[in-house]
């Protein structure tokens, strides 16, 4: 039978005396079994996303389970034939999700199930999805009349909160990828006078997985190579358009230009004439990406 490729992402906000120690540990561990993948340690919990074969990943979830800080951590995961990361990083952090925030966890928003979310959205009550995200993650997708903001990373909440400044007295249901920035967000809008906040427990990838082809619009944006992936197979519509030709797309590309780098939406029949590049300039710019064949090996820089 041919062994499935999953990526799982997880995290956990917990106090690690040494982090060091953990980051040797589960970098071994990743190493041993084969798996590539991002993972954040820190003093206050830690971050990631492995990517492998399903028996390796397996293994590896149970391995970090047997860490008695970690025994209940909760991973979402999703199949995929595209290779989502190509090196392996286990990497210290202040933070094991760049915010800035000053806020105390222990006032962070009591969660909602994806079951019990469906729930509500089935029987049309009045609540507000908030999205926490990024606003260039919310381009390609995010849940049906979800409210979004204007920020370009997480830590520009404060300058943003304004936004949903008429939202104070409203029921709140906050949600981002995983779930690990609505930890810390919703303790902070608490905390900023929002009376009634709760938490989609797993984030959108929980979500997804229990329930797909429900509520999802578009593609779920995720920081790996895949850059996003479908949660919703029957509706197929998309949210944005090519840079390029304007077709209707939900595809993000890297520009190619190194001096650029900046994400863009691009669809397939763009990118090579284009050089996959997000505009005239970037387009001739001898400083390029590196190239990778299916498995992975690079072609060209």
């Amino acid at each position: 039978m041919e062994t499935k490729n999953l990526v799982s992402s997880f995290y956990k906000y917990v106090k690690i005396e040494n982090p060091a120690v953990l980051q040797k540990e589960i970098f071994q561990l990743c190493e041993s079994m084969g798996l590539e993948g991002r993972i954040l340690l820190g003093e206050e919990g830690i971050n990631g996303s492995v990517y492998g074969a399903e028996d390796k990943i397996n293994l590896f979830k149970e391995s970090l389970r047997n860490n008695i800080l970690l025994s209940d951590i909760e991973f979402k995961e999703s199949e995929t034939e595209k290779i989502a990361f190509r090196k392996l990083f286990v990497r210290i952090r202040k933070e094991v999700v760049h915010s800035g925030l000053k806020v105390n966890l222990e006032n962070t928003a009591d969660f909602v199930t994806p079951k019990q979310l469906k729930e509500m959205l089935d029987k049309n009550e009045e609540i507000v999805l908030v999205d926490m995200r990024n606003d260039y993650e919310a381009k390609i997708g995010r849940f049906r009349n979800a409210v979004t903001l204007s920020m370009r990373n997480f830590r520009d909440l404060p300058k943003v909160i304004s936004e949903i400044e008429n939202l104070k007295e409203k029921k709140i249901v906050t949600y981002c990828t995983g779930g690990i920035r609505c930890e810390k967000s919703s303790a902070y809008l608490k905390e900023n006078g929002f009376e009634n906040v709760m938490q989609l427990k797993g984030g959108i990838l929980k979500f997804g997985e229990e329930y797909p082809d429900t509520y999802w619009e578009g593609k779920c944006f995720v920081f790996d190579d895949r850059l996003a992936i479908d949660l919703n197979k029957k509706n197929k519509d998309t949210l944005n358009n090519c840079a390029w030709c304007s077709k209707p797309c939900d595809d993000y590309t890297n520009c190619h230009n190194l001096d650029c780098d900046r994400l863009f939406i691009c669809c397939e029949e763009c990118k090579e004439p284009n050089n996959k590049s997000c505009c005239g300039g970037c387009k001739s710019s001898p400083k390029r990406r590196k190239e990778f064949n299916e498995i992975g090996n690079q072609l060209t820089t």
